[in-house]
Order: structure tokens, then C-alpha cells, then sequence
């Protein structure tokens, strides 16, 4: 069954100018569909044509009116003063103004109740219970926790939140709604790596159809079934998840520059034919009529277009040398708001060519710890710099100190370039023709940062930190980002919730968490694989206590796997003391450099050493 249709869609703002043409596809039942293309393209505008709030200038457009449908927006809007819970609960509408019948019927009956009534209660009591009205709570509570909305968060007026938690908050009512078809634009922005894997989980198992707008790479790879690119106002269909679009669209490209090629050395073999065959011809009018003859076969032959390759922005960071084996040390470093401690007694090191992701929950403090690195915030400790280091910072909130000025002459006062040397690298960076002479204000986000990147990149610079630096980038942005990091050869300490950008770059791993962060001296995959394994150590002491099911006769050989099985048990605790030792050594041997190194190395091997007698628990186990 087809839950959503469009047909030869057209949707133009300057006439003359469509930004969605011709436009067709169908979304099966149950479907989970990616939308892909760069800011600008028209999937934010499908999303609104499909939703009713826009119109559109021909074609046609069909959502099954027998289901159920929800946006999840960039913008939430919701009316003055009301509270997180008050947006959350009015997923309920329905089931409240139910509730408030049956409480009005139960007051008329209280002095004594007609058949009539009776009647009314038990409809309207069957109705409220169908729906889910005894779970509502439990629900509101289930979701809240998936999506990290905090207890002491419902309370608060939605409008003071931020556009991340805002969004979180919509995104939490919309799930609460049991919507048949989800429309998620952008639904892993502003959401930290617990929440969007939960969200994944969540999408994974739902029944309905969702059509989602995303440029996170690693969320498309885990959710989605097909992928429909919007490109010059049309779709092209991948009948895959990301990773599969990546493959089939290179390939395809790779198809049309082939026949383009060939096509090309056909007609320019037959060009030279015919010439020669025109001249042989002046007197002989056989020859003349084959080479007309050949030339109307080459007009005639469907020509392939040339494929057009992804326009790219070409720049590089300045790169300043660097002398000196420490960058950067941080020793009994705390920060404190009131009586909330974000993160206290930090002892770290950094050297010279390291790629550092601090992670953490939204709300732990990360932004805070880079700007208390920066001087930007005071904090308790010492952090002390190399003689030589000199940092860029790209903040995740940009701030722009004249946004009334264009972005030519923001280059030009900020940077003190010549007219010229600032058309260049503005257009490096995609500001082309009559886009330089916007004011930054008008900016989207995307494009703030990109300005932002634009400016830093031209500095001279050996230590690069980015907060947030993927966020509003479509995904052709952020792989040009990523191609200009990759030929940084500086230190590069990052924040992010990308997890496709924290693989790529990832080669140590700071956790803030509980008031601490924990080093993890490898790549974002082993860093995972170290967290689940230390949960499943957490819920071991659950499985040794856990009251043993009653058992047939033993069959042969079950003692003896019963004492490896508790010989393992017992390893696992000594190896597990070892690596918490080593943790204890670690922290107290931060300020000496070669024992630190050395104690990194030893809780390394050691963890090896746990995850493989955990393995060999779980196979004696079975």
C-alpha cells in the first residue's frame, strides 16, 4: 500500500526559476526513506508541500488520508507559557478532552445515574482505554528518558529552552503522538550520541512509515531502507542505505563519464569522415551524398550528458610549526556553577600531532571545558600552553562582531585583505557572484559556519579546536570539512555527536561524565567496545546471584563446565582490580610523561586481557 505519492511536482518562488521540477516518487507502507540533497535543494519545502502548510504549482501530492501524520520541524512553535510537560502532554489532546467527559459523567452520576449515561460512560471509558489512556504516563516517562528530558526539565517554560531542547522537546511529542507516518527533518540535530542511538532503536522498531531528512551519515547507514536524492529539482532513487548510495552513486557517475567518453570518440571519428569525405566529394556526388548521409546519422545519435562532478571548495589551514613535545597540560582542573560541579581534578596531557574527541552527554559541560582551556571562562587549576602553540577555535554558536557588514566586507576589515584576495577565497569557500555582497546576518547557520571556517583557515594555526563543527553542514560540506582536516597535521581536539566525523577522526577519546573525564587512549570503535563490555561486567554480579531454575538430571560433562564457568568468574574479578590499579596509577602519574605512557600501555593490554576472558565467560556460559 502507498502512503505517500507525488507526481511531476513543481514548486517555484522566482518565476522562471523551479526549485522543485518534475519531481515524482512513492513511499511504500512501512518504509524508512532518507532524503538527501544541499541546503537549498527543496526538502525542507517537500516536507511542508506534503504536510499541507505550502502550496505547490502543479503535479499532484497524495498522503493516505486514513493515516495519521506528524512533522517534526526545525522551529516548534507552541503558545506563550506553556511548560515542557504542557507540550509533551498535548500528544494527548484526544485522550485529555476524553478524560474530562468521563470526570464531568462521573459528577452528574454521583447522586444517581440514568441508563443513558451509563451508556456514555462505558463508550467514552472504552475509548479513553484503547487509546492508551492509562498508559499516558508510563509513555511520557519511557520517552522522556530515551530522549534525556529530564525530571527537573518538564517543569520549565518551553520558551525559555534553547532551539537544540526545543527541538528535542517536539521531537519527544511527536513520538508520544503513535503517529502512522513520521516526517523527521533534521531529527538528529541537537541530540547527544545516547539519544540519537536510542532514537535509531526507536525508528528500527516503529511500524509506520518514516521519511526523513538527515545529513547524519552513521543515523541514515543504521535506519534507512532507500535513499532519494533531490538534485536540480528532481529524485534520483538508491535502493540502499548510505554506505549503499555512496557505492552506487560513484558507480553511476563512473557509467555516464564512460559512455560520455566513447560517444565522444564515435562522433569525433565520424566528424573527421565526413570531412574528408566532403572533400573527396567536391566531384563525386556518391561520396558527398555518404558523408551527408553519416553527418544526419550523428545528429541523430542520443547524446549522453556529460556527468557533472560535486562542485568542491578548495582551502587548507594555515599551519604554524611547532617546536616542544607538550602542547598543552591541564593539572586539578575543576568548574563549578553554585553547588553543580561540571567536571573537577582533570589531569591531562596533549602533544604534538593527537586527534582528541571529548564526548558526553548534552548539558555535562563540553562547550564550558573548551572555553576554560581558551580562558574564556575561569576554573580552578593550572592549564599551561607550549611556548609555540597557537590555537583556531570554530565555536559551536557562531558570533559575528558586525553582522550588518557583507561578507566581502567582512573579509576585507576582519582579515585586511585586497578586493581581489578576498573575492578568492570567499569563492574557495562557495560564496560566488552576488552571494558575497549578503550581510552576515542573513546567514543560515550552515553558512555562518562555513564563513567562520573561511576566516580561521587563514591563519596560521598547530592547534585546531571545533566544537560542533558538522552541525547545519549539509553533506557535501561536511565532507569538504573533513578533506581540509585531513591535511591538518596539527593537534585536533573536537566536540561532536557525529559519530561518522569522531570515526574518521577520532585517535583518543576524552569521556566527561559524573564530574570526570576518563581518557581513552584509542578510536571511537574500540572506545565502544570498551563501554559495552564494561556493562556487561556491571551485570554480572546479577548473574551470579540470580536464584538458579530448577534442572533435569545433569547431563554429562555440565560439572565441569559449571566450575570453568565459576574459575572465569573469578579471573574476571582479579583482571578487572588489575585495570582499576592501573586507572588509580594513571591518574596520579598525569604530570610525568614516560610512567604515564607506560601505565597506558599496561590498562591497554590489560583491557585486551578482560575482554577475552569476558568472551570466554560467555561461550562456557552457553
Amino acid at each position: 500500500m502507498v502512503d505517500i505519492s507525488v507526481k511531476d511536482l513543481n514548486k517555484f518562488f522566482v518565476i522562471g526559476e523551479n526549485l522543485l521540477q518534475g519531481l515524482s516518487f512513492d513511499i511504500q507502507e512501512g518504509e524508512c526513506v532518507a532524503i538527501l540533497g544541499r541546503n537549498g535543494c527543496g526538502k525542507t519545502t517537500l516536507f511542508k508541500i506534503l504536510t499541507g502548510e505550502m502550496d505547490y504549482d502543479g503535479g499532484e501530492v497524495y498522503v493516505n488520508p486514513n493515516k495519521k501524520l506528524g512533522l517534526i520541524s526545525q522551529i516548534p512553535k507552541f503558545p506563550a507559557g506553556y511548560t515542557v510537560e504542557d507540550v509533551l502532554r498535548s500528544a494527548f489532546s484526544v485522550l485529555t478532552a476524553t478524560k474530562k467527559k468521563m470526570e464531568a459523567l462521573e459528577a452528574a452520576m454521583a447522586q444517581g445515574a440514568t441508563q443513558e449515561q451509563l451508556r456514555e460512560y462505558d463508550t467514552l471509558v472504552n475509548r479513553f482505554q484503547s487509546g492508551g489512556g492509562y498508559e499516558m504516563d508510563v509513555d511520557v516517562d519511557k520517552i522522556c528518558n530515551g530522549l534525556g528530558i529530564t525530571a527537573q526539565q518538564r517543569p520549565q517554560l518551553f520558551e525559555s529552552l534553547s532551539g537544540g531542547e526545543k527541538t528535542r522537546i517536539n521531537l519527544a511529542r511527536l513520538l508520544l503522538e503513535k503517529t502512522d507516518i513520521l516526517l523527521l527533518d533534521e531529527p538528529t540535530n541537537h541530540l547527544d550520541l545516547n539519544s540519537v542511538e536510542w532514537l535509531e532503536t526507536y525508528i528500527n522498531g516503529f511500524k509506520g512509515t518514516v521519511l526523513a531528512i538527515s545529513h547524519d551519515r552513521y543515523f541514515i547507514d543504521q535506519v534507512a531502507d532507500r535513499v532519494i536524492e533531490i538534485v536540480d529539482g528532481h529524485g534520483e532513487f538508491y535502493s540502499g542505505n548510505y554506505s549503499f548510495y555512496m557505492e552506487e552513486k560513484q558507480a553511476r557517475f563512473d557509467l555516464q563519464m564512460k559512455q560520455y567518453e566513447q560517444e565522444q570518440a564515435k562522433l569525433k571519428q565520424l566528424g573527421y569522415t565526413v570531412e574528408r569525405m566532403k572533400g573527396w566529394g567536391i566531384n563525386n556526388r556518391t561520396l558527398y551524398r555518404r558523408a551527408m548521409s553519416i553527418q544526419h546519422r550523428m545528429e541523430r545519435i542520443q547524446k549522453t550528458e556529460r556527468p557533472k562532478a560535486e562542485r568542491t571548495m578548495k582551502a587548507s589551514f594555515g599551519e604554524k610549526d611547532f617546536s616542544g613535545d607538550v602542547v598543552f597540560k591541564m593539572k586539578n582542573v575543576s568548574k563549578a556553577f553554585g553547588d553543580r560541579v561540571l567536571f573537577s581534578d582533570v589531569n591531562l596531557n596533549v602533544e604534538g600531532g593527537e586527534r582528541i574527541a571529548l564526548l558526553g552527554d548534552n548539558g555535562t559541560g563540553k562547550s564550558t571545558f573548551i572555553k576554560c582551556l581558551l580562558g574564556e571562562e575561569d576554573c580552578g587549576g593550572k592549564i599551561q600552553f607550549g611556548p609555540t602553540v597557537k590555537w583556531g577555535y570554530l565555536p559551536q554558536i557562531i558570533h559575528f562582531d558586525h553582522p550588518e557588514r557583507s561578507l566581502y566586507d567582512t573579509m576585507l576589515y576582519e582579515k585586511n585583505l585586497t578586493p581581489q584576495q578576498a573575492r578568492d577565497r570567499l569563492g574557495a569557500f562557495m560564496f560566488q557572484g552576488e552571494d558575497v555582497f549578503k550581510t552576515v546576518g542573513t546567514l543560515s547557520g550552515g553558512e555562518q559556519s562555513r564563513l567562520r571556517l573561511c576566516m580561521l583557515m587563514d591563519e596560521k594555526i598547530n592547534l585546531l579546536i571545533l566544537d560542533e563543527p558538522t552541525n547545519h553542514l549539509d553533506i557535501a560540506s561536511r565532507e569538504w570539512v573533513e578533506a581540509a582536516i585531513e591535511e591538518f597535521e596539527g593537534v585536533l581536539l573536537f566536540v561532536s555527536h557525529d559519530r561518522y566525523f569522531i570515526e574518521k577522526f577520532a585517535e583518543r577519546i576524552w569521556l566527561l561524565e559524573n564530574g570526570t573525564i576518563r581518557d581513552f587512549p584509542c578510536g571511537y570503535r574500540k572506545y565502544r567496545s570498551i563501554l559495552e563490555h564494561e556493562a556487561q561486567a556491571r551485570q554480572l554480579p546479577a548473574v551470579q546471584t540470580a536464584p538458579k531454575p530448577k534442572k533435569d538430571k545433569p547431563r554429562s560433562g555440565s560439572k565441569d563446565s559449571d566450575k570453568l564457568v565459576k574459575k572465569l568468574e573469578r579471573e574476571i574479578e582479579k583482571q578487572e582490580k588489575v585495570v582499576a590499579d592501573l586507572e588509580a596509577q594513571i591518574q596520579n602519574a598525569a604530570s610525568d610523561y614516560q610512567e604515564l605512557n607506560r601505565l597506558l600501555g599496561e590498562k591497554e593490554t590489560a583491557e585486551e586481557a578482560l575482554l577475552e576472558l569476558m568472551e570466554q565467560w560467555e561461550a562456557a556460559q552457553a
